[in-house]
């Protein structure tokens, strides 16, 4: 039932003294009665969770797929981007912290139909929940996917990963993408200092269960933060999971750092720094590794694993030339590249635009 107060959330179990907890996240919060979950948006109502933020759009834009990021699927389309306030991470250096970190439900009152009926109207290919954490808001993302894919959409998510068993099942009703988007290379001492998350396993068990359950498109970036978040060791331990786990083509983004909301005072990311974790990703043996967040560097691009020249070729989120044929293979050799989908039309294209 939706309500001014949201919609009864679908992802928590009963507890006694009408007590519930949350499924939606690794944090599992039990809330009593009269109380909200960490995340802000998820609270006890007489005995039953309540998702407040059900069909509160707090904002709403239309990007490339590549700033998400997503470089291996669907290249060149357009998303809609929406996001509710609040997040199950407490993130020292967030860029969108008035919208993750608000506690304050706000936003304009918007239908799953009405979401999907945006992106259609904006000559989106797909919504992407994305700014703060989806999994907090699964149900109304849910239910804004079934109706995305009616007309045609896919759905993507831009996750912290740290979810659950039964978030993930519920993604599989309707996410066709994911980026797992880990901070420091999951190293604990850092989670629990600027995160607020004192362990981060279950990103791990998370991608696991994506893995063995569900054919969604992943994904993996890595926030290097440098001095507090950039040891090599991490990142190769991070990688090696990658390859034992998902094989040598699974993408992975090391993005640079930029100081934001109550890490100021600490520098961007050094390129040489993001460099030498590319070169760790790539001695373990990963074949697609790339630098975000630096314009221009040689390492945005996608090279052929067998020939080594370039078949992508990118400055920043934009495309700017594409040697693959109908079939993603390479366009010199003839190798196969693991990206899902065709290069959308358009794609050279201002692909930005404000909705709400």
């Amino acid at each position: 039932m939706t309500t001014l107060l949201g919609k009864e959330a679908e992802l928590y179990e009963t507890l006694p003294d009408d007590k519930v907890k949350c499924t939606a996240c690794a944090r599992y919060c039990e809330i009593g009665k009269g109380q909200i979950g960490l995340c802000g948006i998820r609270g006890n109502e007489n005995g039953k969770l309540q998702l407040y933020a059900y069909g509160k759009v707090i904002s709403g834009h239309v990007d490339p797929i590549e700033k998400k990021p997503l470089i291996h699927y669907y290249p060149g389309s357009k998303v809609y981007s929406i996001a509710t306030t609040g997040c199950n991470w407490l993130c020292r250096y967030c860029q969108n912290s008035d919208i993750s970190q608000r506690r304050t439900v706000e936003g304009i009152d918007m239908t799953p139909d009405e979401v999907a009926n945006t992106a259609v109207k904006y000559g989106a290919h797909g919504i992407a929940y994305t700014y703060n954490e989806p999994s907090i808001f699964i149900e109304f993302a849910r239910d804004c996917g079934i109706a995305a894919r009616k007309k045609g959409l896919f759905n993507v998510f831009v996750s912290n990963g740290y979810d659950t068993p039964e978030s993930v099942s519920m993604m599989n009703e309707f996410l066709d993408g994911i980026t797992v988007d880990f901070k420091g290379s999951a190293e604990k001492e850092f989670t629990r200092k600027f995160i607020g998350v004192p362990d981060p396993q279950p990103i791990f068990d998370t991608l696991l269960e994506i893995r063995d359950k569900t054919k969604i498109h992943v994904e993996i970036t890595d926030l290097i933060v440098p001095k507090v978040g950039d040891d090599l060791e991490h990142a190769r331990k991070l990688s090696k999971f990658i390859y034992d786990e998902f094989g040598p083509e699974m993408p992975i983004h090391f993005l640079k750092f930029h100081p934001d909301y109550k890490m100021m005072e600490y520098p961007s990311t050094p390129v040489e720094t993001l460099e030498k974790h590319y070169q760790v990703a790539r001695d373990v043996g990963l074949k697609y590794v790339y630098l975000g967040n630096v314009p221009g560097h040689k390492w945005e691009h996608t090279y052929c694993s067998e020939c080594k020249k370039i078949v992508v070729n990118r400055y920043g989120f934009s495309i700017r030339e594409w040697h693959l044929d109908k079939n993603n293979c390479c366009e010199f050799c003839g190798n196969h590249i693991p990206i899902e989908g065709k290069l959308q039309e358009g794609y050279k294209q201002d692909r930005f635009q404000f909705v709400s």
